[in-house]
C-alpha cells in the first residue's frame, strides 16, 4: 500500500468538520437568498391580490349592468309591440283602473334611515 493510498484511507468518509460547516454555510446562503426573494416579491403579490379583488368586483358590476340592460330591452320591446302591456303601465302610473279590474301593488319595504347606522 502506498503512502497516498494510506492517506485517503485514514481520512473520515464525510470530510470532517469543515465539510459539515461548508454544507451549513451553503444552506444558510440559500435560505438568505430565498428570504430576500420573498421580501422582494411580497409587495407585488399583495398588489396582485388587491387588483384581483377589484377585478372580481368589476365583473359583478358588469353582470348586474348586463342584466339591467336585458330587462330594459325586454321592457322596451313590450312597450313598442304590446298594447295591453302599454295600457297596464299607463294605468299604473296614472293611478287609474278599468271597471272590474283589481289592482294589487307589491312594493319593497323602504329602509328606515333612523335605524341605519354607519359601520366603521
Amino acid at each position: 500500500m502506498s503512502a497516498a493510498q494510506s492517506h485517503f484511507q485514514t481520512t473520515t468518509p464525510n470530510g470532517g468538520i469543515w465539510h459539515s460547516l461548508n454544507r451549513l454555510l451553503i444552506v444558510l446562503i440559500l435560505t438568505g437568498i430565498a428570504g430576500v426573494a420573498v421580501v422582494r416579491f411580497n409587495p407585488e403579490l399583495t398588489k396582485r391580490r388587491a387588483q384581483q379583488a377589484i377585478l372580481d368586483q368589476l365583473k359583478v358590476e358588469v353582470e348586474a349592468a348586463r342584466q339591467e340592460f336585458q330587462r330594459n330591452t325586454r321592457e322596451e320591446k313590450m312597450l313598442a309591440h304590446d298594447p295591453e302591456y302599454l295600457g297596464v303601465i299607463a294605468r299604473d302610473r296614472l293611478d287609474l283602473m278599468r271597471e272590474g279590474e283589481m289592482i294589487y301593488r307589491l312594493e319593497a319595504p323602504r329602509a328606515d334611515k333612523v335605524k341605519m347606522r354607519l359601520i366603521k
